[in-house]
Formats: structure tokens, C-alpha cells, sequence
């Protein structure tokens, strides 16, 4: 029996209507805000993920050639690809352009919970903004989105300035290794190698600027530096806001990538693997030929979303089965037709069974059974039975559509 690719999944309709309900409030909360969807191809030339990140990310990906020879990918992510999109289709357009996609991505690595081969992100970009407040929208609307999900989480936001200040103390290389102990908070880890570099101070400075969550307490670690007073308006704006959330200026996570601000989110119930949602300010478009342009967006990690969620069902929409006599058909179409465009799922028995038989397949997925023979044919009315109660009567279709939908029947 042929298998599934490994790090890829099934969805059964249960979970399907779970994901489509919460990828449907994410998009709704977009909106509102002004952001418009967008989609770009599943796959791209292999350089767009290169030009950026380097060969080394080949390993990564599922990369192959076409049968013109050219050197394609899946995408492993969705930001550079619409950063592409940008500069191929947008850049004339009116600016702020305020973006937004759920798609599908690939990345070729070990599969475990919450983290897959195929794997789908929810995100946003704010390209051609570059002010404090463009920055706190990006923030604020990540937060409502992820609070619209349903989750409980942690919204963590920094900025790089603070890391950099410190970090230029050190070579490229040191750079990279204390990164790589802070990224993973081993704190003795960096003490000892910094130490051994004749830089014991710095390992002080930077083990208190991760620890800090006071935004004066962070300059006066830093000292000041040209972009404070953007900083201090950008938490200005989240606080009149409301906005909950943690300072963190101890993110090191993304100084190849980031230019600014930068902000992470963490699921409660998660293990180790429970960053759900990360972004910041960067600039791309000019490694794709267009103009040095400022950008700010996000990318949450729908699966892992779901897992946090756990097993809760979708909210259930209105559900009623026809059974119906031979003689009644016609006019079992013809009602049934009528339910579906009031927005009610209403499938037809496809047995031909007896009508006992046929409420009994129905009562196994529906709150409802309409009932329809020759009376109701000639009549043009239809039983109508609430099945969670037993109740049954005979009405005319509109009556029927309005207490289905009032979900009254008494």
C-alpha cells in the first residue's frame, strides 16, 4: 500500500473545517486592516533563495531542474517570493502597498510536532512605510491576528540596535558564535568563549541586555545610539495601544536579515519548539534588481498554531439530510437547492432506502432531516424533524428555511 511522503499529512474533513475556520478569522482580521491578499507560484528559480541566503540553504530545499535545464525550488518561504512579486508587478503601485498570503511551503528536513516537510504560513507584508508607526501596525495587527486564533501566547519585541552596538566589538566571526550562545540562551557558553577572546566585560553587557525588559535600563546598557528616539515612539505607540507584550533588546535572532525592529511570539503550551510567529523591518528588494526599499511584515506558523489550539472542533454550521420517496424526488431537489443557498449543508440520502432507514444514515451528521414524499410533493411543504429532540412538522419551505436557521423548532 502506497504511503503519504514523509513530513507530509492527511487532513479528514474534521480538521480541515478547523483550519479553514481559523484561516478564515486571520484573513478576516487582515482585512480589516486594509491588507490584501496575494499569491505567488510554488515554485521559483533556485537563485531567488540563494541570492540571499546562500548555497548552503540548497541542503535545505527540494530543488530541481526542469526540462529546459532550469534550476527551480519549492519555496521554502514566502517572503522573498513576494519581495520578487514586488519588484516584477508593484513597484509603480501607490505606496504603502499592505499585502498579506496563506500558502504552503517546503523545506526538507527531520519531520516532528508541529514541524513538517509541507508546511503552511499565514503572512504579511508593509512594503514602502518606513516610520514608528508603520512598524507598531505590524506588530499590533500580528497581535490580533494570533489572538484571534485562539491561542494563548507571549509577544516578545526588540530591536537590533541595542545587540549591534555591542556586538561590533567583535570580528564577524565572534559575532557569529556569541549570536549563536545567546540564540540558544547559554549564558555560560558565551561567559567562557568571550572570556577566552579577552572580552569577559562584554560577555557581562550582553548577558544583561538579554535579561533586561526596562527600555531605559537597555540604553543605559547600550549607551545612546541615533535611532532612540524612533525606538522609544515605537513602544510609545504599542502602550497607547494596549498592546501586551515583553521588551526583549537581547534578540539576536536575524542581523543578517533584519534591519530594525524585530519581534518574535511564543505559544503557552508548547515544548521547545513553540515560536509561532516571528518578523521585523528588512530590506530585500534591491537583491532582486528593484529599488532600495523599506519593508516590514511577519510569517506565523499556521501548523503549529493549530497544534497549540489542540483538538477543538470547528464551529458547526447549520446541517440538514433529505430523505425522500421515489415519488418525491422532484421536488426533494427542488427544496433541497433552497437550503443550500440560505447557507444550510444539505445533502441528499443516495441510498433509495426506506425513509426509517434514510433518518437514520442523516441523524449521524445533521441536526435536521427534511422529509419529503408525495404529500409534501403535492402539498409543496416539507416535514421538517429536529433530530436532537425528536420533534417533527409539516411546513411550508419558507417556514422550514426559518426555523432551520433560527434553530428553533418547537
Amino acid at each position: 500500500m502506497l504511503q503519504k511522503p514523509r513530513g507530509t499529512r492527511d487532513f479528514l474533513p474534521d480538521e480541515m473545517e478547523s483550519r479553514r475556520e481559523v484561516e478564515s478569522r486571520m484573513r478576516g482580521v487582515a482585512r480589516s486592516w486594509g491588507y490584501r491578499e496575494i499569491c505567488t507560484p510554488e515554485f521559483e528559480e533556485l537563485d531567488l533563495f540563494t541570492i540571499r541566503s546562500g548555497e548552503g540553504i540548497i541542503q535545505e530545499m527540494y530543488v530541481f531542474e526542469d526540462k529546459g535545464g532550469r534550476k527551480l525550488a519549492l519555496r521554502p518561504e514566502l517572503t522573498a517570493p513576494v519581495l520578487r512579486m514586488y519588484v516584477n508587478e508593484g513597484k509603480t503601485l501607490p505606496k504603502p502597498l499592505r499585502w498579506f498570503y496563506f500558502a504552503d511551503c517546503f523545506r526538507y528536513e527531520r519531520p516532528q510536532k508541529g514541524r513538517y516537510r509541507q508546511f503552511w504560513q499565514f503572512g504579511v507584508e508593509l512594503i514602502g512605510a518606513d516610520t514608528p508607526i508603520a512598524e507598531a501596525e505590524v506588530i499590533m495587527l500580528a497581535h490580533e491576528i494570533l489572538s484571534s486564533s485562539g491561542i494563548s501566547f507571549t509577544l516578545h519585541v526588540g530591536h537590533l540596535s541595542f545587540m549591534r552596538i555591542l556586538l561590533k566589538e567583535l570580528d564577524p566571526f565572534d559575532q557569529k558564535r556569541a549570536r549563536m550562545f545567546l540564540d540558544k540562551r547559554d549564558t555560560p557558553g558565551l561567559r567562557e568563549y568571550l572570556s577566552g577572546r579577552d572580552h569577559a566585560a562584554l560577555s557581562d553587557r550582553l548577558i544583561a541586555l538579554a535579561g533586561c525588559r526596562d527600555l531605559s535600563q537597555a540604553f543605559e546598557i547600550t549607551g545612546d545610539f541615533p535611532e532612540r528616539e524612533r525606538i522609544e515612539e515605537l513602544f510609545s505607540i504599542l502602550e497607547e495601544a494596549g498592546i501586551c507584550y515583553t521588551l526583549n533588546p537581547g534578540i539576536a535572532r536575524g542581523l543578517d536579515y533584519y534591519t530594525g525592529m524585530v519581534f518574535e511570539a511564543f505559544a503557552d503550551n508548547l515544548g521547545a519548539e513553540n515560536q509561532v510567529l516571528g518578523g521585523g523591518t528588512y530590506r530585500l528588494a534591491h537583491l532582486f534588481g528593484g529599488e532600495d526599499t523599506p519593508s516590514c511584515g511577519f510569517a506565523v506558523g499556521f501548523d503549529r498554531i493549530m497544534v497549540a489550539r489542540g483538538e477543538r472542533p470547528a464551529a458547526p454550521g447549520k446541517s440538514a439530510g433529505v430523505a425522500f420517496t421515489p415519488e418525491g424526488r422532484p421536488w426533494a431537489l427542488r427544496v433541497a437547492g433552497e437550503f443550500r443557498k440560505a447557507g444550510i449543508r444539505t445533502p441528499l440520502d443516495l441510498t433509495g432506502k426506506s425513509i426509517g432507514q434514510q433518518l437514520s444514515g442523516i441523524s449521524r451528521f445533521a441536526e435536521y432531516a427534511i422529509i419529503i414524499g408525495g404529500k409534501e410533493r403535492d402539498s409543496k411543504t416539507v416535514t421538517l424533524k429536529d433530530l436532537r429532540s425528536g420533534i417533527q412538522k409539516n411546513l411550508s419551505l419558507d417556514d422550514a428555511l426559518h426555523e432551520v436557521c433560527s434553530g428553533d423548532t418547537r
